[in-house]
């Protein structure tokens, strides 16, 4: 491997490098597995019969966001690893007169601070799931559940590889991308197959939804804001990839094809066809887990309550149905669930490759330690951000998982969401700022879409806000530790921000650009 010039990262991502890595974030049916507990679990089970309806709201609002992310990365391509913290410093700078251009600083802090609500929680998250499925597959083959410190040192094993192969460079990621991506698609896509077909083979058994059209029709607005709190997760990582702008070879071209391109596949093909298929077969004999014994009169819900206790109900489903029309229920079940847990090592790898590149980029203007804005010499990786991340993630993770119990990851999970939409509304509103001056903006383009686009991360967080207070019971209280969460970060990056020993070279920093910086030609 040849070395790059100090200082610099090596541009080696084409289109299909680029979207991959935005695809292997988003997960390509992985989340299907994860997730699935956690929305049937949700305020009691009571949402559960809008899970495929919310999920289009998210995506629909994750549509509007990846192409306002889009149209930034078309006229800042020089963004480098920078993504949204760079746009909102841009885009303050490019207005003409002092009046805005004052609040560039201020802006460029507040994006790239809450993002890492999400940038560096989000592969916590998977870390905790993949020491979920990894106690889920011991204990399927050897048939005794695993104890806490095995499991915990299998999520902290697992996070330092993810780092490892990290902090190797992007190549090497982006292969392990395309494969698992290949993997995924193909094992999950077969299975939803295999679920609808038992459904329409087995009409007599009590589902919760009496028909096709009963998935796909709303049930109750507010369920499906819920809902779309947790089904964001699934659709998060299209944007990061315009944190790869240093490494790709055509940013101004690809990383706008890259970010709607991987979106489109997961999100818009893959889940909203996976999720039809398992909410579709959701009954009482295919998500009957005999280990769990339901509370006192519960009611079935058609098989939700079972899936909202069970750690794993797809692989439940899974193994119901392959054991009922094709006697390998086990082997099936294992099957996905491996192919799972391939899936959430490239998840929690693309995650930990972008979510350090925007903390890498603050650090280089010195508003982060200098230990993340550290560059490998050999592999021009940012190597520094790489380790602390994995270590978080590892600590977190093993929180998520050990002791398990669907609070702990639905806490962390809300918390990390939380950040996705502070971080999509205010990208939103930076978009509408940025072209507000151009000579080529577009009403519907620059206005209308990044418009609605805040608007729905608005409501987003306005639903868990009042999930938290008129949920009540287990899903309002890690509502209130989730947004508790996100205080005490605010609060951080206050203090942070204050004491940072290097603030007077970061503010130097911010005046060397601006006075470098007149307004863009095509903003006048």
């Amino acid at each position: 491997m040849s070395d790059v010039p100090a200082g610099e990262m090596r541009r080696s991502l084409t289109l299909t490098g680029i979207t991959v890595n935005a695809m292997a974030l988003i997960a390509p049916g992985a989340f299907l597995w994860t997730t699935f507990q956690l929305q049937a679990a949700q305020k009691g089970g009571t949402t559960a019969t809008d899970m495929w309806t919310g999920l289009v709201f998210a995506l629909v609002l994750a549509l509007l966001t990846a192409y306002s992310y889009s149209e930034l990365a078309r006229i800042y391509p020089d963004a480098g690893t920078g993504s949204s913290y760079y746009f909102a410093e841009a885009a303050l700078l490019d207005r003409e007169g002092p009046r805005m251009r004052k609040f560039a600083r201020t802006a460029k802090l507040t994006v790239g601070w809450i993002s890492h609500l999400y940038y560096w929680l989000y592969p916590a998250i998977m870390v905790g799931f993949m020491g979920i499925l990894f106690g889920y597959l011991y204990s399927a083959i050897f048939h005794h559940t695993l104890t806490y410190i095995p499991q915990a040192a299998g999520c902290v094993a697992l996070a330092l590889a993810c780092g490892y192969i990290a902090f190797r460079g992007i190549s090497g990621s982006t292969m392990t991308a395309i494969i698992i991506n290949v993997v995924q698609i193909t094992c999950l896509v077969a299975v939803s197959f295999l679920f609808i077909a038992y459904r329409l083979g087995h009409g007599h058994e009590v589902y919760a939804f009496a028909n096709a059209g009963k998935v796909v029709i709303p049930h109750s607005f507010i369920h499906i804001i819920y809902q779309s709190t947790i089904a964001i997760l699934l659709l998060v990582g299209f944007e990061s990839v315009t944190a790869l702008g240093a490494e790709a070879l055509r940013p101004e071209k690809d990383i706008k094809k890259g970010v709607l391109l991987s979106l489109i596949i997961q999100g818009g093909i893959c889940y909203l066809f996976e999720y039809f298929a398992a909410n579709f077969a959701v009954s009482t004999a295919t998500t009957h887990n005999p280990a769990i014994v339901l509370p006192a009169g519960t009611d079935p819900l058609g098989g939700f309550a079972s899936a909202a206790v069970d750690p794993a109900p797809i692989g439940t489903m899974a193994k119901n149905i392959a054991a009922s029309t094709l006697h390998a229920g086990t082997s099936v079940s294992l099957l996905v669930a491996a192919t799972v847990l391939v899936a959430l090592v490239g998840t929690t790898l693309a995650s930990l490759n972008t979510g350090v590149r925007v903390t890498y980029a603050m650090a280089k203007d010195k508003e982060m330690p200098g230990i993340l804005g550290l560059l490998h010499g050999r592999f021009a990786t940012p190597h520094g951000g790489i380790l602390v991340l994995t270590l978080i993630s590892a600590a977190i993770g093993v929180y998520c998982a050990t002791p398990y119990n669907v609070d702990n990851i639905t806490q962390i999970t809300l918390a990390s969401n939380t950040g996705t939409f502070l971080v999509y509304g205010m990208t939103c509103v930076v978009a509408v700022v940025a072209f507000a001056q151009r000579h080529d903006k577009h009403v519907l383009k620059h206005l209308v879409v990044p418009g609605l686009g805040a608007l729905m991360n608005v409501a987003e967080l306005a639903g868990i806000v009042y999930l938290a207070i008129t949920a009540g019971g287990a899903s309002s209280k890690d509502a209130y530790k989730a947004l508790g969460l996100v205080a005490l970060w605010i609060v951080l990056g206050v203090v942070w921000v204050a004491a940072n020993p290097n603030k007077d070279h970061a503010r130097k920093v911010h005046e060397d650009r601006t006075s470098r910086t007149p307004p863009s030609p095509a903003a006048v």
